[in-house]
């Protein structure tokens, strides 16, 4: 395969072909020039300058397109939405610079990932720290206050009337902070899996929200890895979290379904809707960084006939069936 011309000389050389040609017509037309300039010879001068401009501005043109397509990509490309490269002709003279291009763009996204998993590993660490503060020490202070009520209680029955009040908040406060120690650290995910936590977080959900939710898996989910089960869990929350928030919802679905290659989570909201396009901020940001880092797609879009649907689609592969002897 023959090597490609680098754009400098294929410019040059369109350049020198136009300067060429125009030297030729000068040489062997007949074409005189007088001075002072006859206006049919500044007429013929005009025409050909003419000629040549167009001419070299459409070869230049041509020869040029490789870079807008680039920096058109460049513009465009997001790397949460990876694997968006521009493509490579062979016998394009702009090869190098869109080989390089499509480098950068592997260099950025493996770094991106790898961040990525670094910081939200350090934001698991940092709940499952504070989960386990507000379950050792606050709940454990909270239920210390509930003890030393009954005591006053029995001390001063006169009284107990106004400390049931007192000890209802406090039972409140604590089965608060249970609320909030589970939804950090999903221990339901580690032992029953994936089914089960979505199942406690949509109970909880709508115990809080009000918002009735309707729950449909797959009974023949195929086992995931661990991430990737806290990766759909986190998105399903955070699903809900924007539900409870701005979606205005009556009603909200939380299916997980799967086939031979994919297991899909689906939160469905019948709310207001987010317009025309959601805002690629905040939340749904950490929610298509969290797909990026397990291979998944994420995919929020208006639902019919009205709201919005959040679809989570993770690879997943079954294990072999087992042969029968």
């Amino acid at each position: 395969m023959s090597r490609p011309v680098p754009l400098f000389w294929h410019v040059f050389a369109v350049n020198a072909v136009l300067l060429g040609v125009l030297a030729a017509l000068l040489l062997l037309s007949p074409v005189e020039i007088h001075a002072p300039v006859r206006p049919t010879q500044a007429v013929t001068v005009l025409v050909a300058l003419t000629v040549t401009l167009v001419a070299n501005a459409v070869l230049l043109r041509h020869a040029l397109a490789p870079l807008d397509r680039l920096a058109e990509r460049m513009e465009m490309v997001d790397l949460l939405r990876p694997g968006q490269r521009l493509a490579v002709q062979p016998d394009a003279e702009i090869n190098r610079v869109v080989l390089a291009f499509n480098g950068m763009l592997d260099r950025l996204e493996d770094e991106r990932r790898e961040s990525g998993r670094r910081i939200l590993a350090a934001q698991e660490a940092e709940r499952v720290g504070i989960a386990r503060d507000l379950h050792d020490e606050v709940g454990q202070l909270l239920t210390g206050v509930l003890l030393h009520l009954d005591a006053i209680a029995g001390r001063a029955p006169a009284e107990r009337s106004e400390l049931e009040g007192t000890k209802q908040s406090v039972r409140n406060a604590l089965d608060e902070v249970r609320r909030i120690s589970r939804e950090l650290r999903p221990e339901v995910l580690e032992t029953l899996g994936l089914a089960s936590a979505l199942t406690e977080l949509t109970t909880s959900f709508g115990r809080m929200s009000g918002v009735r939710v309707e729950r449909r898996f797959d009974p023949t989910l195929p086992a995931l890895d661990p991430g990737v089960e806290l990766a759909v869990y986190r998105i399903a929350q955070e699903g809900l979290t924007n539900v409870a928030r701005h979606a205005q919802a009556s009603e909200v679905t939380v299916s997980l379904d799967a086939d031979d290659h994919t297991v899909v989570l689906r939160v469905v909201d019948d709310g207001r809707g987010f317009g025309d396009a959601p805002k690629e901020q905040g939340g749904l940001r950490g929610m298509r960084e969290r797909a990026l880092l397990i291979g998944a797609t994420l995919t929020v879009r208006p639902a019919s006939p009205r709201g919005t649907e959040v679809r989570l689609e993770v690879p997943a592969v079954r294990p072999a069936a087992a042969e029968v002897a």
